[in-house]
């Protein structure tokens, strides 16, 4: 009576909605399953959204990397499972566009500010070291 269980993995769905689905939308259908604030920044960018879509989809197939300081994008469909360098005030971070990352900001996932990590202190900086020779 031993039953064999496939494991099978998961279909991703997003609001209810299949990958396929989700890429045959429009970006102004897709604005309408976001949040309220993404939702309406994606409406807001619509047209700059589908020129940096047309642009990602060029420079794949030259095989060329695609860096952009547009932070404020919001990651739509059309651009999942592309390599793109977001900048982050110093360098271009590459992230890696996946299914889980639909609907937030490209700026998100390329951090600005770094963990702080102190050292010892320097000469002067405590009481003990301030009598110490300097030499």
């Amino acid at each position: 009576m031993e039953e064999k269980f496939k494991l099978t993995k998961k279909e991703f769905k997003y609001r209810g909605k299949t990958m396929e689905e989700l890429n045959h939308m429009d970006i102004r259908e897709f604005a309408r399953l976001l949040k309220s604030n993404e939702r309406r920044t994606a409406l807001r960018q619509s047209d700059e959204l589908q020129k940096f879509v047309l642009k990602c989809k060029d420079k794949a197939l030259k095989k060329r990397p695609i860096k952009t300081h547009s932070r404020y994008l919001v990651i739509v469909p059309q651009i999942v499972g592309l390599r793109i360098s977001v900048y982050n005030g110093r360098e271009f971070v590459p992230v890696q566009i996946e299914k889980e990352m639909l609907g937030h900001r490209l700026g998100e996932f390329s951090v600005t500010r770094n963990k702080v990590k102190h050292g010892a202190a320097g000469v002067g900086a405590t009481r003990s070291s301030s009598s110490l020779s300097v030499k």
